[in-house]
């Protein structure tokens, strides 16, 4: 043992105590802390505490209360303070185990004196009485109906219709909340901090409402511990240590007097913090701003209050000084009032006018900005955004399309904007892309559009028209006829649903555009670490952001989800070497994408349908190249591509009348050729390359050509 060591262990008695450093290390430990300051409660209540440290925990007391006060009085807004009930039932307990530990001392040792119990009870006894027992009982038992009648009673019954109220309103602003986030008024982060916001007011509203009745049993407690410390004390002090009445009653008095008002005093500062809580919800802002901006909001209101002081002022009888002097000043004060708050209004008007004067020029700026996507309604389709009920069909359904089509196809669309168009027909719709219309139809709301999956012409009485989506014949009827239109086998669908498929065959068709630069490098920014180092292999030394986004978007034009972007880049990284032509490593990146451009189209038999093209077709194509490398291009005679196009026509149709939908394969060199061709008559065929089918995909060729 060095020496050190030895001189510590000999000077403690051979005991190691602990060192400042640990407990220190101890209070960093907050949960730590907590549990022993309350288990230290749960002790106080079984074993006595002696005068000295009664007096300094009656001081904690104290001073903790006022602190809560105080916090209660700065914060901005209730939920900043979300520990309350939780420091609440802290102090409650605080202040029992301290009324248990006081009413020891009180009647084991009050014969003894006033400051039997410490001198902290034993000065504010002395002070309140003033030597006059009963005066301190009185203003006790005020203390108590102060805080049990008055405070407690009116902060529990505003807790209580606040947590009433907020849950009731919570369904409509979670509803408000997804209607924000699916017109694109807010992200999703900004979304699930407010349903977060939304969910912890719930919880403090509702905790608030319990905690309160914390409040109100401790003023019963306080009151009950006095009146048996009285009778006890009197009984100890005059049966037992053979006190006289009168000295009984003054020290038993004294002490049991202190006890309750060292005690309500602190209960009646969080009482009133409670209250100032619970009362603040719907006022932002410290209690002091908010209360001086709104009672000197209205300076007539302050002036009438200071003529009614000087009208008092001259009564007979009343003195005049107090009045006149209170009368004086509010008047004076609601004439400075008045007058900042009409300079107030002079600059803000003088702003407003600066404002409009700026922006004369906003209509020409305003025509420059576009929505990516919009929905047009007629007058007669408001209520598919807007029912009596509350209800926000459409909104929703657009909302888990933009969720669906992100899962999907790997990036997030645009926002949706709707809105009313005057000029359209009462139950006319208009969908446009970058402000050009790109597809439109008329829908009635409260019936549904009947249709017959065979193709045919539904006969049902309605309005006989034709499916905005896929152009098939179709029937609205009344909902009085829903029922029995699904007995005879008819699809079925509503007014909002037939909108929101339209919308989502144009956002499959039109995906390439509305991959943006901007989502682009968000999407590489949003890379996990391990491939965020492939992107900047990549980019800008081998190929810019706009080339990554040109392959997107050829990617995109096909219907191949760019999901798994990482796989994406790898392709891009293996064909870049060998050419720059987005095209060519588009190829390149199809290749990577086999399994998944395969499962995409392999039918729920668990095979891959597939219609070949012939060798014959296939020398016709290679012939008709001309150009060499990246500038290759196709030249093939007009009357050759009519026939290839009526011999696709022909094979596809016979292929769905058998119930398949197969793709059509190519060979490799040729494929974005063919393609280019197809897209041109049959936009949602899709076209594979020899090299895109996985080696363990199951194949059914359903035809040649």
């Amino acid at each position: 043992m060095s020496d050190t060591s030895a001189a510590s262990a000999s000077t403690n008695g051979g005991i190691s105590l602990p060192r400042l450093g640990d407990l220190g290390a101890l209070m960093k430990r907050g949960d730590i802390a907590l549990a022993v300051g309350v288990m230290t409660i749960l002790v106080v209540l079984i074993l006595p505490l002696p005068p000295l440290l009664l007096d300094f925990s009656l001081a904690v007391s104290i001073i903790f209360s006022v602190l809560i006060l105080m916090t209660a009085l700065f914060i901005h807004a209730p939920l900043e303070f979300s520990a309350f009930p939780t420091v609440l039932l802290i102090a409650t307990m605080l202040r029992l185990a301290l009324n248990l530990a006081s009413t020891r001392l009180i009647l084991a040792h009050g014969h003894e004196g006033t400051d039997a119990a410490g001198h902290v009870i034993q000065a504010f006894g002395n002070f309140v009485m003033g030597g006059n027992f009963v005066i301190g009982i009185i203003v006790f038992t005020i203390l108590v109906i102060v805080n049990f009648v008055v405070i407690t009673k009116g902060s529990g019954r505003i807790a209580e219709v606040a947590a009433r109220f907020h849950l009731d309103a919570m369904p409509g602003k979670q509803m408000a909340i997804d209607a924000d986030l699916s017109a694109g008024l807010i992200d999703e982060k900004e979304a699930r901090r407010r349903r977060q916001q939304l969910e912890d007011e719930g919880g403090f509203f509702g905790a608030m409402d319990g905690a309160s009745k914390f409040v109100r049993g401790d003023a019963i407690a306080g009151l009950l511990v006095v009146f048996i410390n009285v009778i006890g004390g009197m009984i100890v002090g005059i049966a037992q240590q053979g006190l006289s009445f009168a000295d009984a009653v003054h020290s038993y008095t004294v002490l049991t007097v202190g006890d309750g008002l060292v005690t309500q005093i602190p209960a009646l500062i969080v009482s009133t913090a409670a209250g100032l809580l619970v009362a603040k919800a719907g006022v932002t802002g410290a209690a002091d701003k908010a209360l001086l901006k709104q009672l000197s909001g209205y300076p007539k209101a302050l002036g009438m209050s200071g003529a009614v002081m000087l009208v008092m002022a001259l009564l007979p009888g009343i003195p005049m000084i107090p009045f006149l002097a209170l009368g004086c000043g509010a008047a004076a004060l609601a004439f400075i009032i008045d007058k900042r708050t009409k300079l107030a209004a002079a600059l803000e008007a003088k702003k407003a006018e600066t404002a409009k004067s700026e922006a004369a020029d906003e209509p020409i700026a305003a025509a420059l900005r576009m929505d990516d996507l919009k929905v047009e309604l007629g007058y007669a389709l408001l209520p598919l955004v807007n029912a009596a009920d509350g209800s926000d069909r459409l909104t929703e359904q657009i909302k888990a399309l933009r969720r669906s089509l992100a899962a999907e196809m790997g990036f997030v669309m645009p926002a949706v904007r709707i809105l009313d168009n005057v000029q359209l027909e009462a139950n006319s719709y208009v969908i446009k892309i970058k402000e050009v219309e790109a597809g439109g139809g008329k829908i009635w709301p409260g019936q549904y559009m009947v249709m017959d999956p065979a193709g045919g012409q539904v006969k049902m009485p309605g309005t006989h028209t034709t499916e905005p989506t896929f152009g098939l014949p179709a029937t609205w009827i009344d909902p009085a006829l829903k029922e029995e239109a699904s007995l005879k086998g008819y699809t079925v669908v509503d007014a909002a649903t037939v909108l929101s498929t339209h919308l989502t065959e144009l956002l499959k068709s039109n995906m390439a555009e509305l991959l943006s630069y901007a989502e682009v490098q968000k999407l590489l920014k949003e890379l996990p670490k391990e491939q965020a180092d492939l992107v900047k292999d990549l980019v800008p030394s081998l190929i810019t952001v706009s080339g990554i986004q040109r392959i997107l978007q050829l990617l995109l034009a096909e219907r191949v989800s760019i999901r798994d972007l990482g796989t994406i880049l790898e392709g891009i990284a293996d064909g870049i070497s060998s050419t720059r032509n987005p095209i060519m490593l588009a190829e390149h990146v199809r290749m990577r994408l086999a399994r998944q451009i395969c499962a995409q189209f392999t039918g729920s038999s668990g095979y891959l349908p597939l219609i070949a093209l012939s060798a014959a077709w296939e020398q016709n194509f290679a012939e008709a190249m001309i150009g060499e490398g990246d500038n290759r291009h196709l030249a093939m005679q007009p009357s050759k591509l009519t026939e290839f196009i009526t011999l696709v026509r022909e094979r596809f149709e016979a292929a769905a009348r058998e119930g398949e939908a197969p793709v059509l394969v190519t060979s490799a060199a040729i494929r974005p050729f063919v393609r280019g061709i197809v897209e041109r008559f049959r936009a949602q065929t899709p076209v594979l390359s020899q090299a895109e089918i996985h080696p363990r995909v199951r194949l059914k060729t359903v035809g040649s050509i």
